[in-house]
């Protein structure tokens, strides 16, 4: 291919041409004019070349300034974050070394605690050795000292028993059936004195307990239906007047804790009376008849029997009562003969009149065959019966008695309600506590209903039952029957 010319060759020639045909004259100022162009156009060429490669050289200077403070800024930059490296790391290292330093103190710390608490569980551990030490021992002088009182005891009842049997072997005593007529022994008159007591025995040895031998207290009881000398010890000495009161019982009040047991009783109990007293289990029927018998100190209120006050003498009030009360709790090393026997010696009762008022107990009782028998071995009917005994042998003006005929059989109970009807007809006064409401009606003359520690009536069966029986009128005092709901389950059986 031809190479193509540039176009300013082409230009030149044409003005050549252009030239040729122009007039000389004419042809030569129109040359100086474009020369004169040319070189403006060259100049103006120049500077703006040079005015370029100025800018150019501006631009490189001012890439090679902005490429320098770049690499400053990049610089300064990582400049700061080795130095915030550099920060990091020694916090890093400060935390790590306070971190070490804690612990090597926690550890420090735990280990005195440590030590510490081992040393006050040892001192525990010592203290606690120490006093299970001291409270065997304690426990082991306790029981030494029971033992050796109850040696004692039992050998200075052996010793009245058999001066009693050696005093019977020789004056060939008659038996009480067949005695002759005399006068009934009477007992001591009640005083605000205590009793008289047995002469002082000697020192004695402790003993092992007495087999049943001979050496027990032989006791003549008599044929039932007999009477004998001795029976009249149902009739109390001195008898108050009827209608008079002989137990007083004011605001009387009792708390275990925050258990109210007893809220403010009053009661009234005269002469002569068989007075009854029910209410439901918890009701403080048997905190009530402990406080009157001096068997538990009240909280406030207060309480004369036979006009003298339990808690102001206490020992005369005593001498006027015969109690018993619940869960009693009975010398039952001994046999039946010997505890009537310790019971009215206790009372100041002479020996002669203590044997005949014993087997008049037995027989009542039904008792004649288990007196020379460890009273330990009885039933818990029998202990009851010979419980009561103990309580009727000094013939008191009030006999306190807490579910007296609870594990007696029938014909016992019958026997003893005879003996005790017998005891208010001739001026004598009981009180007592049951949960049978026909034994109530049948006996007794007068009932108290206690509910929650306070008495909701009281008076003669009549005025407390009104139109319906007294088991009603109690049911509806103690809060009515309650309907057991939710167990249908008891309708179906296992098999």
């Amino acid at each position: 291919m031809a190479e193509k010319k540039p176009a300013t060759d082409a230009a030149p020639a044409a003005a050549g041409a252009t030239a040729a045909q122009v007039p000389a004259g004419k042809q030569e100022r129109p040359k100086r004019a474009t020369s004169t162009q040319a070189r403006a156009t060259a100049a103006a060429k120049t500077a703006a070349a040079r005015e370029a490669a100025a800018k150019r050289t501006a631009a490189r200077a001012a890439a090679s300034q902005a490429a320098a403070e770049k690499a400053a800024a990049a610089r300064a930059a990582a400049g700061l974050v080795q130095a915030a490296e550099a920060a990091e790391v020694a916090h890093a290292t400060e935390a790590a070394q306070i971190a070490e330093a804690a612990e090597a103190e926690a550890a420090v710390k735990a280990e005195a605690d440590s030590q510490a608490a081992s040393e006050a569980q040892a001192a525990v551990d010592a203290q606690k050795t120490e006093a299970a030490k001291q409270a065997r021992a304690e426990a082991k002088a306790s029981a030494e000292a029971a033992r050796h009182a109850e040696a004692v005891r039992i050998a200075e009842v052996t010793r009245i028993a058999e001066a009693t049997a050696a005093a019977a072997a020789a004056t060939k005593v008659i038996p009480a059936q067949a005695a002759p007529a005399q006068e009934p022994v009477q007992a001591p008159a009640p005083a605000r004195a205590a009793a008289p007591a047995p002469a002082a025995p000697k020192e004695v040895k402790p003993v092992k307990p007495p087999r049943e031998t001979t050496r027990q207290p032989q006791l003549t009881v008599p044929e039932p239906g007999t009477q004998s000398a001795a029976e009249s010890f149902l009739v109390p000495e001195q008898v108050p007047a009827r209608n008079s009161v002989v137990l007083s019982v004011s605001q009387l009040t009792k708390s275990f804790g925050r258990n109210l047991a007893v809220a403010g009783i009053d009661l009234e109990v005269t002469a002569g009376s068989f007075y009854g007293i029910v209410g439901p289990n918890g009701a403080g029927k048997t905190t009530t008849l402990s406080m009157i018998t001096g068997l538990l100190r009240p909280d406030s209120g207060s309480i004369t029997v036979n006009g003298i006050d339990v808690w102001s003498d206490p020992i005369a009030a005593k001498q006027v009562i015969g109690v018993l009360p619940d869960k009693l709790r009975l010398f039952d090393r001994l046999t039946g003969a010997q505890l009537l026997y310790y019971s009215g010696v206790l009372r100041g009762i002479d020996n002669d009149t203590v044997r005949a008022r014993s087997a008049d107990l037995a027989a009542a009782f039904g008792l004649e065959d288990a007196l020379n028998r460890l009273v330990a071995d009885y039933s818990a009917g029998m202990t009851k019966k010979i419980a009561l005994a103990c309580a009727m042998i000094h013939s008191p003006r009030v006999l306190i008695l807490d579910e007296p005929f609870e594990s007696v059989d029938p014909v016992s109970a019958v026997n003893v309600t005879e003996i005790l009807q017998k005891y208010v007809a001739s001026g004598g006064t009981v009180v007592l506590s049951s949960h049978g409401m026909d034994l109530i009606q049948r006996v007794c003359d007068r009932v108290a209903i206690i509910v929650q520690g306070k008495v909701l009536a009281s008076g003669t069966i009549d005025e407390v039952r009104g139109e319906k029986s007294l088991e009603d009128r109690f049911v509806e005092l103690a809060g009515g029957r309650k309907v057991a709901e939710g167990m249908e389950w008891l309708h179906s059986f296992s098999d």
